[in-house]
């Protein structure tokens, strides 16, 4: 039976840890020898995830300080594994004691106990979001690694609750709470938000995630296409219930002449498109443009209005979930979508480099 806590072929990660264990982490195996590495490196996208940074988060008071235990040496990689841990420091495992025995509507107590005969209540385990640590952790290695090769990713808030960016300000995403790239939209979304929190409600929304300087040819054509490997991986987030690529479901709409990206020469020789419908990838494999993405987020399933569920017995209950609970996902979960986005890139970019035996003899001198 696969355990399927690991991600990757080449560059591969493995997550390991509960929301109320002792700590959370991840092994990152596959990374090349001599990318210069530090906690200074991980410790600002564990930031971004970590709770407590507005009003708009669970005030569980972590600081997810990360601690690279291996896989480092002289402040570079090795090229042996690279094992990092966070510390849980303020779990609060009573506030949990009342859902024991019942499944939280929304979560995924029911299927966990089904799969496994016994579950973790404390916050859901390895089921909570609180598992992203260790995505997170090897995600900012990757992206260590993918800035070396000329790549960047970025994840925003393209839209919660209905309210859509209209506009786009990179440094805006670092300006307020809910991470938007449009201050105006920004605002509108936290008067939303504010009344669905009076209303002990949650909103979704949508993540936004562009890759830039990807080069042409990564992926596979088949059955590792690089945007099924990114579906995949956006999809294993817990709150993710879609993902599209590029223009995703309004290509249903579309005609061919309309959806086509014409390919055009650059003044350098270079060939390009004049169009990025397809967000970067053609045929399972990038094509030079901006990889573009987004996941649709659910709304946080904890919330404190009264909901019928059943216990493990059995029986009808009605239950109002208490704690410390997030009303909305998508601002913490976008530096997970970037961090996962940064694996599957730095992953198809190695298993690429054995595609053509012209590179491997100029990377080996012959």
């Amino acid at each position: 039976m696969a355990a399927g806590s690991s991600f990757g072929e080449l560059f591969r990660i493995t997550t390991w840890g509960e929301s109320h264990g002792k700590a959370i982490g991840v092994v990152v195996d596959g990374c090349p020898a001599g990318l210069p590495l530090s906690e200074a490196d991980i410790q600002p996208y564990m930031d971004r995830r970590k709770p407590g940074r507005s009003r708009y988060m669970t005030h569980r008071n972590e600081s997810d300080a990360v601690e690279i235990l291996s896989g480092t040496f002289e402040g570079v990689t090795t090229g042996t594994p690279i094992s990092m841990i966070v510390r849980n420091t303020d779990q609060r495992s009573q506030d949990y004691s009342a859902i024991r025995d019942i499944f939280r509507p929304g979560h995924a107590d029911f299927g966990y106990y089904e799969k496994y005969g016994v579950r973790d209540y404390r916050g859901g385990g390895r089921s909570s979001g609180r598992e992203t640590i260790g995505r997170v952790a090897g995600g900012a290695v990757a992206a260590k690694l993918l800035s070396k090769l000329g790549v960047s990713v970025r994840a925003y808030a393209k839209s919660i609750g209905g309210v859509t960016a209209k506009t786009f300000d990179e440094e805006e995403i670092f300006r307020n709470p809910l991470c938007m790239p449009d201050a105006e939209a920004a605002a509108k979304a936290s008067e939303l938000l504010n009344r669905a929190m009076a209303e002990k409600n949650s909103l979704g929304g949508i993540i936004e995630c562009v890759a830039k300087g990807m080069p042409p040819g990564c992926g596979d054509p088949v059955f590792r296409k690089l945007d099924g490997v990114l579906a995949a991986a956006i999809m294993s987030i817990g709150a993710v219930k879609g993902v599209e690529i590029g223009d995703g479901f309004a290509v249903s709409g579309s005609s061919g002449a309309e959806d086509n990206d014409g390919f055009i020469r650059r003044e350098d020789g270079s060939v390009t498109t004049g169009t990025n419908h397809a967000g970067g990838i053609l045929g399972g494999i990038s094509d030079g443009n901006d990889i573009l993405l987004r996941a649709a987020v659910k709304p946080t399933p904890s919330i404190a209005q009264p909901q019928m569920t059943v216990g493990t017995d059995g029986s009808e209950r009605k239950i109002e979930i208490r704690g410390r609970h997030d009303p909305v996902i998508v601002p913490r979960a976008c530096v997970v979508v970037e961090c996962m986005t940064a694996l599957v890139l730095a992953d198809s970019i190695l298993c690429g480099a054995s595609a053509r035996l012209d590179r491997l003899k100029l990377l080996f001198g012959r």
